[in-house]
């Protein structure tokens, strides 16, 4: 890390406000980094949380990493904050938080513990006929139909107000006169009038999305929490420390801040259940300049897509595929123009789509596709490649063992395993971890935008498009260790130099001394040689699907596999199209691979 850049201190665990170290980092972080990205809200809450007391800060911080906006003053219980009253009038002061919020009634429900729900909202009910012992699902429904029929009671007045002024200012009047005396379920109202009697408080954050800004500037996306923080210094996750350009970040204009989140709240508006068409109206048009918002905004799209599909919104819904590109959206399209009979449409699209498809995936889908189009439009058949013969065979094991080991795969892993022939229990972490071993220098290469902070798992450009054509140079340089062996020393000393810290291939957890060992000792260079170039071919894509088992056999004669790879089907179970997509990758080039069929027997 550059000189200039803030630094964290190196031990906080002594500290009751490590938490609070960790937000004045990012803040000092951000300001130093992204300073001329920064807008006003950005800057008066940066210049308001530094002039606030310690307590305060920390007690603001503990809000800003809890879930949700709204707090109710019994469930702040932190010894470090001390005079939790006086925290929180001067987080009032600063305009931070609300004190006694309006909020809704389905918020209310997020606050109330059952007892209290049914004390504070039952009897609210108009003629309610629930329960004493009503659920909070129940409740809430009874809720929601009280709101659904004041909203027609509300529309039907609305339409005789205004038919006299006179008769709207009475209404009003008396509105008023209504909401003062009665309190009512058909609005939102504050905490103090939902529950007069309450020896508690309520309070809303409002500064969580600035928070969440300035959360994203820091980590360059919002998955990633305060927590990871808070993991680091716990020691349950350590990171690679790369070298950090000042001009290497994540955004290098406002807009991009604002576009992103944009996309993200669009997402959050589909899961909620707004409706597709509403939804589609935001949807931001992006400039073509900026490769990675334009393939958050298609992930967007798909996903619209679907939710349109599903609501049968069919137009709406060929239009956003159509606009998410090629891949698993081009194929989705094609599908729905063949559900809706537009085969000659859907023909001509899939041609072109076989021209250039943009992955094995999308290749795959395509072949099944294109037979059909062609049978339902009269079309010459044309003959498909033959599938792969793949060695499949059945294993019957007593109903015990799966009790015993808890899943088929260990279950077929302890009863095949022998001296002299261990197997284990592998699935996509083997092979990914030795790449990710002797691959470590090329994967953190610190190229212009893929690391922008200390707390990367990886490259923030690993699933882009352009990840191994910025970095093929490398990668071939890397991958050449193959041809003399000595990938075996280099991937031995990483593992040592490197144990524990964050890799987004290796899983440390799986790839202990013992497999990685046998590994090196088993499996040719030419192998791995075949493996590592499809990985790099669709990183993300090929990363999943491998085989279930490896067993591997050290003291094999010459000439005789020295390891196999067995992928596992429980009865009932069928291979994915990654997994098919592997075992025809394997057999053309002469691995050992086979499918085992469990069954299970009663002794």
């Amino acid at each position: 890390m550059t000189p200039d850049l803030p630094q964290l201190p190196s031990d906080l665990r002594d500290d009751p406000f490590y938490y609070l170290r960790h937000f004045q980092y990012v803040l000092a972080w951000v300001s130093s980094r992204h300073g001329d990205l920064l807008a006003a809200p950005e800057r008066d809450f940066i210049a308001q949380f530094d002039g606030l007391p310690e307590p305060a800060q920390a007690l603001l911080v503990r809000m800003v990493s809890r879930k949700g906006e709204l707090f109710r003053t019994s469930r702040l219980d932190y010894v470090e904050v001390g005079d939790l009253g006086l925290a929180l009038e001067e987080l009032a002061a600063a305009e931070l938080i609300a004190a006694d919020p309006v909020v809704s009634h389905v918020e209310l429900m997020t606050q109330l513990r059952l007892a209290e729900a049914r004390r504070v909202l039952v009897p609210r009910l108009p003629d309610h006929q629930l329960p004493a012992s009503v659920s909070k699902t129940r409740l809430a429904q009874a809720l929601a139909d009280a709101q659904d029929k004041s909203a027609d009671a509300q529309d039907k007045s609305a339409d005789a107000q205004d038919r006299s002024a006179d008769a709207l200012d009475r209404s009003a009047d008396a509105s008023d006169r209504s909401a003062d005396e009665t309190p009512s379920l058909l609005g939102p109202q504050r905490w103090s009038q939902w529950w007069p009697d309450s020896n508690d408080g309520l309070w809303r954050l409002t500064v969580m999305e600035v928070c969440d800004r300035l959360r994203l500037m820091f980590f360059g996306n919002l998955r990633q929490s305060w927590s990871d923080f808070v993991m680091a210094e716990l020691g349950h996750m350590r990171y690679e420390q790369v070298a950090l350009d000042p001009a290497s970040r994540g955004f290098q204009q406002r807009q991009e801040v604002d576009t992103y989140l944009q996309l993200h709240h669009l997402r959050e508006r589909l899961e909620q259940g707004e409706d597709v068409a509403s939804v589609w109206a935001d949807v931001p048009e992006l400039p073509d300049d900026n490769a990675w918002l334009r393939s958050r905004r298609a992930r967007l799209l798909l996903r619209l897509g679907q939710q349109a599909q599903r609501a049968g919104h069919d137009a709406l819904a060929l239009e956003a595929y159509a606009l998410a590109g090629p891949g698993e959206a081009r194929v989705k399209r094609l599908r729905l123009l063949e559900r809706l009979g537009h085969d000659q449409q859907a023909m001509e699209l899939a041609e072109q789509a076989l021209e250039s498809p943009q992955d094995e995936a999308e290749h795959q889908a395509l072949e099944r596709l294109v037979p059909r189009l062609r049978r339902r439009l009269g079309l010459p058949r044309q003959e498909r490649a033959a599938l792969a013969d793949i060695t499949l065979w059945q294993l019957s094991l007593p109903s015990r063992a799966l009790n015993d080991s808890g899943c088929v795969e260990r279950a077929v892993r302890d009863h095949l395993s022998e001296d002299g022939a261990p197997v284990f229990y592998v699935e996509n972490h083997l092979i990914a971890g030795l790449f990710g071993l002797l691959c470590w220098d090329v994967i953190f290469t610190p190229l212009p935008g893929a690391f922008f902070h200390p707390f990367h798992r990886g490259p923030a450009d690993l699933y882009r498009a352009d990840f191994v054509r910025r970095r093929r140079e490398r990668f071939d340089a890397c991958l050449s260790a193959l041809d003399d062996q000595a990938h075996v020393s280099q991937i031995r000393r990483r593992w040592e130099q490197k144990r524990g810290i964050a890799n987004p291939f290796v899983h440390w957890e799986v790839l202990d001394a013992t497999l990685l060992d046998v590994a090196l000792e088993c499996i040719d260079a030419a192998d791995l040689r075949v493996f590592f170039t499809r990985m790099l071919e669709d990183v993300k894509a090929n990363r999943a699907g491998w085989p279930d088992l490896i067993q591997f056999f050290p003291a094999a004669a010459e000439g005789e596999p020295r390891y196999r790879l067995i992928e596992i089907k429980a009865p009932g179970d069928r291979l994915q199209d990654n997994q098919k997509r592997w075992l025809e990758h394997f057999h053309r080039h002469g691995i050992a691979v086979s499918v085992c069929h469990v069954r299970w027997h009663d002794e």
